[in-house]
C-alpha cells in the first residue's frame, strides 16, 4: 500500500447529547441548548471537517417544539450546505443503512448541495414513537439535512450493518446502534441475538468506528451495556448517553479497542459529572491509525459546584451547640456561594477571546451541597433552601436550587408499610430529583405493594410512557387491557372455585409479568377515536388523539378487541419500520419475508440486472457465511419460537354503518321554517307535514370513498449491491 498523506485522512467532528430544547421555557436558560449546538456546527465549518458524527439525543424530547426544530434546521443549513464537494465515497448498499423515502446519503442527492454530511443515531430522548414510528431525525433526513442510520426496528433481533465510506486510500466502516432499553439490550446480547456485519473483502484495511447510546456504568445488574459485549474487531467506540465529558480515548486491553465519551454540550442536571468542562473532538483517521483533537466549547453556561460538610468546617462547626445561630450559618454559606460565582465568571472570561468576549458574562449555574449532620447530639439550624436560593436572583441562572441540604444517614435497611424493605442508601442517593427515572422509581415502590390483578412491570412501563412520552392514554389502555386479559383467562376456565379464584388471577398476573420481561408481551392499542370536531384546529388546540375525550368507548369494544388485550406480538421482520396500515381493502403491496434465515432478506433484482463487476466491496448476506460476517456471543442451544403476527384490523376513520345494508335511513328533527330545497327528486321523499321530518333514500358511506388511488409508492432503488457468498 502506498504511503498515506493528508489527502487520505478522514476528519470527523464527534459530538453527543446536544439536548436541544432542554428547559427552553426558562427565560434565562431557554436558549442554552441550541446555542451550544450552533457552536458545534460552526466548528465543523470552520475546521473544514469531512463529516459530523452525532451520538444520539440531538433533541431533549421526542416531540421537539417548533422553536427547537427551527434552530437545529437553521444551524444545519447555515453550516452543512454549500458548494464544497464532499470527498467521501459510499461503498455499501445505502438501502441497507438508510430507510425511508430517501434511502441514500444526502450529499449524493442531485437536488441538494451538501458540503459536510451529518450522520446521527437516535438516543433515549429523541427515539421514534407514535403512529408510523417516526423520530424527529426522520424529519431532518427527509429534508436532506441529516443521515439517520443505526436504526433498531427489532430490539430482540438486532443486525448492525456498517456504512462503508472511503476517502483516498482510507476506508471507514461506520457502525451505529441507536438506543434500546438497557435491560432488554443486555438480554439480547446475552442470548446471542446481535449480529455485526463486516465488509466481505479486505477486512484488515478498514477502520471500524462505532457509536452507541447506552448506559456506560452498571447502575443496576443488567441496566447497562458492558464493553466486552461489543466485538473485538472495533477500533474506536464513541459512547453517548453519559453526560460526563471523558473526551480522551481510553484503551480497553481486554477488547483491544478505545472508548471515547464526549459527554453532553449542555448541563441538564446539577451533578458533579455536568460540572466537568464540555468538549467536542475532531477525529482524524488515516488508514488504521487515528488521533483525537479535543475542542473546549465556549458558549456553555459556566457551572461551579462544591460540596461541604458543616461539621468539618473550622469556622462554623462550633455552631452545632449554639442556640440561634441561623443568621451566622447563613452568612457563611452566602460567602461560599459568592466565591463560586466569582470562580465561574473567571473561568468564562478565560475561555473567551479578546474580540469575542461579551460585555458581561452570563449568569452561572451554582450548586452547593451541604451535609448538615451534627455530631454529639447537636443541631445545625439551616435556612429554607428555596428562600436561600432566592437571595441570588440577579446573580445566578438557577434561582430556586442553588443549595441542597442532606444528612448523613446510618446504613441499614429501612422498613415501610407492607413489610417491604426500602432500597439501600446508595440506591436512594441515585434517586435524586436531578437524575430520577420514572420507571425505576415506580419499580422500587411497587415492590412494597401487593398487586393482585395488574402486572407490576407493565404498570411501570405504562407510567413511563405517560410521563416520558406524553402518552395521555397509556394508563387507561393499560388498565383496560389488563382487566380484559384477566376476564378472558377466567372465562376460558370451565369450573372455578371461589377459593381458587384469587390464585388463578395471581398466576395469570405472574405469567403476564414473565411474558413482558421476556419481551414477548407488547401493548397493542386498538381503541377507536371519536371523529374530530369540525372547528378543531390542530395547531392551536393540539392533536385530537391526545385529548381525554377522544377515545371512543362502545359496548361492543370488548368483543371487537377481546384478543388484543394481552396479545403476544412477534416483531416485524426486516430492517425497516413497520408500515402503517391504510385500509383493510387496500391490496398488499409488500410481500412478507420468507421464513427462516432469522429475518434476513435475499437480494432480489427487479428492474436492473446489469451490475458493476468492478465493485470490490461485497456485503455478504447468507446464512452459510454468518461466521465471517459478525462477532457475537455463542447462540443459545434452543431458540425460542416466536408466534406468528396477527393480521391488522381494518382501520376506519369514522364509525361506518353495518355492511350488507343497501341504504342508510336517518331521521333528523328540524324546526318549521321557510326553506328552499335544491335536492334531486330521486334522492328525497316528500316532507311529512305531521312531524316535519324528511327521509333520505341514499347516503354516501365512507366505505364507498376509496383513497388508495391517491397513495404513492416509494421509488424503486436505482442500484442494488451485489451480494456473493464467500467460501470458508
Amino acid at each position: 500500500m502506498p504511503a498515506l498523506t493528508t489527502a487520505d485522512t478522514i476528519r470527523i467532528l464527534v459530538a453527543t447529547d446536544s439536548h436541544v430544547g432542554y428547559n427552553e421555557r426558562d427565560h434565562i436558560r431557554g436558549d442554552d441548548s441550541w446555542k451550544s449546538f450552533h457552536e458545534v456546527m460552526c466548528l465543523a465549518k470552520e475546521r473544514d471537517v469531512d463529516m459530523v458524527l452525532l451520538g444520539g439525543d440531538l433533541f431533549h424530547e421526542n416531540k421537539p417544539s417548533r422553536k427547537s426544530m427551527y434552530q437545529v434546521m437553521r444551524s444545519l443549513r447555515m453550516n452543512c450546505l454549500g458548494e464544497k464537494p464532499c470527498e467521501l465515497e459510499v461503498l455499501s448498499d445505502m438501502s441497507e443503512n438508510f430507510q425511508g423515502a430517501f434511502n441514500h446519503v444526502n450529499y449524493e442527492d442531485p437536488d441538494i448541495n451538501v458540503s459536510i454530511p451529518v450522520f446521527s443515531i437516535h438516543g433515549n430522548h429523541d427515539d421514534p414513537s407514535g403512529e408510523g414510528h417516526f423520530a424527529a431525525l426522520d424529519l431532518l433526513q427527509v429534508s436532506g439535512l441529516v443521515n439517520y442510520f443505526g436504526r433498531t426496528p427489532e430490539s430482540d433481533n438486532i443486525q448492525i450493518k456498517p456504512v462503508l465510506l472511503q476517502k483516498g486510500n482510507t476506508k471507514l466502516a461506520l457502525y451505529g446502534m441507536s438506543n434500546v432499553r438497557d435491560e432488554r439490550l443486555f438480554r439480547t446480547f446475552r442470548d446471542g441475538k446481535v449480529k455485526f456485519f463486516q465488509p466481505g473483502t479486505q477486512k484488515q484495511d478498514w477502520f471500524n468506528l462505532m457509536t452507541v447510546h447506552q448506559n456506560h456504568h452498571a447502575y443496576t445488574e443488567t441496566g447497562y451495556l458492558p464493553e466486552n459485549f461489543l466485538p473485538g474487531f472495533l477500533d474506536l467506540v464513541v459512547w453517548g448517553h453519559e453526560h460526563e465529558c471523558l473526551i480522551d480515548p481510553r484503551y480497553n486491553p481486554e477488547m483491544n479497542f478505545h472508548v471515547m465519551q464526549p459527554g453532553s454540550s449542555v448541563a441538564t442536571s446539577l451533578m458533579p459529572g455536568e460540572a466537568v468542562a464540555k468538549h467536542v473532538a475532531i477525529l482524524s483517521v488515516t488508514g488504521r491509525d487515528f488521533k483525537v483533537e479535543p475542542i473546549r466549547l465556549k458558549t456553555v453556561r459556566p457551572f461551579a459546584m462544591r460540596e461541604i460538610v458543616l461539621s468539618e468546617e473550622k469556622e462554623i462547626k462550633h455552631l452545632a451547640r449554639k442556640e440561634d445561630h441561623r443568621a451566622e450559618l447563613t452568612r457563611h454559606l452566602i460567602t461560599i456561594v459568592d466565591q463560586l460565582i466569582e470562580q465561574a465568571k473567571a473561568e468564562w472570561e478565560e475561555l473567551q477571546d479578546d474580540g469575542d468576549a461579551e460585555e458581561e458574562p452570563p449568569k452561572p449555574l451554582i450548586r452547593l451541597r451541604v451535609e448538615y449532620s451534627a455530631p454529639g447530639g447537636g443541631n445545625f439550624d439551616c435556612e429554607n433552601p428555596q428562600r436561600f436560593s432566592n437571595r441570588f436572583v440577579e446573580k445566578v441562572a438557577n434561582v430556586n436550587d442553588v443549595i441542597q441540604f442532606h444528612r448523613k444517614k446510618a446504613a441499614g435497611a429501612r422498613k415501610i408499610k407492607g413489610g417491604a424493605d426500602m432500597p439501600e442508601e446508595s440506591i436512594l442517593a441515585q434517586l435524586a430529583i436531578d437524575n430520577v427515572r420514572i420507571e425505576k422509581l415506580v419499580r422500587e415502590f411497587l415492590e412494597a405493594q401487593n398487586l393482585t390483578i395488574l402486572p407490576q412491570n407493565s404498570f411501570g412501563d405504562a407510567v413511563s410512557q405517560f410521563v416520558d412520552k406524553d402518552d395521555r392514554h397509556a394508563m387507561e389502555m393499560f388498565v383496560q387491557e389488563s382487566l380484559k386479559s384477566q376476564v378472558k383467562h377466567l372465562m376460558d376456565v370451565d369450573k372455578v372455585d371461589e377459593e381458587e379464584l384469587m390464585d388463578m388471577v395471581d398466576q395469570h398476573r405472574s405469567k403476564l409479568e414473565e411474558l413482558f420481561a421476556a419481551g414477548e408481551l407488547k401493548r397493542v392499542r386498538k381503541s377507536k377515536l371519536r371523529p374530530k370536531p369540525d372547528g378543531w384546529n390542530t395547531d392551536l388546540d393540539g392533536n385530537w388523539s391526545d385529548q381525554p375525550g377522544a377515545l371512543l368507548h362502545t359496548d361492543n369494544e370488548a368483543e371487537e378487541d377481546e384478543d388484543d388485550a394481552a396479545s403476544i406480538v412477534a416483531p416485524p421482520k426486516g430492517r425497516g419500520r413497520p408500515a402503517a396500515t391504510k385500509k383493510a381493502t387496500a391490496p398488499a403491496k409488500k410481500t412478507a419475508p420468507a421464513k427462516g434465515g432469522r429475518g434476513k432478506k435475499k437480494v432480489v433484482e427487479e428492474e436492473s440486472e446489469e451490475e458493476d463487476e468492478d465493485n470490490d466491496i461485497v456485503m455478504v448476506d447468507s446464512d452459510q457465511e454468518e461466521s465471517q460476517l459478525f462477532v457475537r456471543p455463542p447462540p443459545p442451544k434452543r431458540a425460542a419460537q416466536k408466534p406468528a403476527p396477527r393480521k391488522a384490523s381494518p382501520v376506519k376513520r369514522t364509525p361506518a354503518p353495518r355492511k350488507g345494508a343497501g341504504t342508510t335511513k336517518s331521521a333528523a328533527a328540524t324546526k318549521s321554517q321557510s326553506k328552499l330545497d335544491f335536492s334531486q327528486p330521486t334522492f328525497s321523499q316528500p316532507i311529512n307535514k305531521a312531524n316535519g321530518t324528511a327521509k333520505k333514500m341514499h347516503q354516501i358511506s365512507d366505505d364507498d370513498i376509496d383513497d388508495d388511488d391517491d397513495a404513492f409508492e416509494p421509488a424503486p432503488s436505482t442500484a442494488t449491491l451485489k451480494v456473493e457468498p464467500q467460501e470458508e
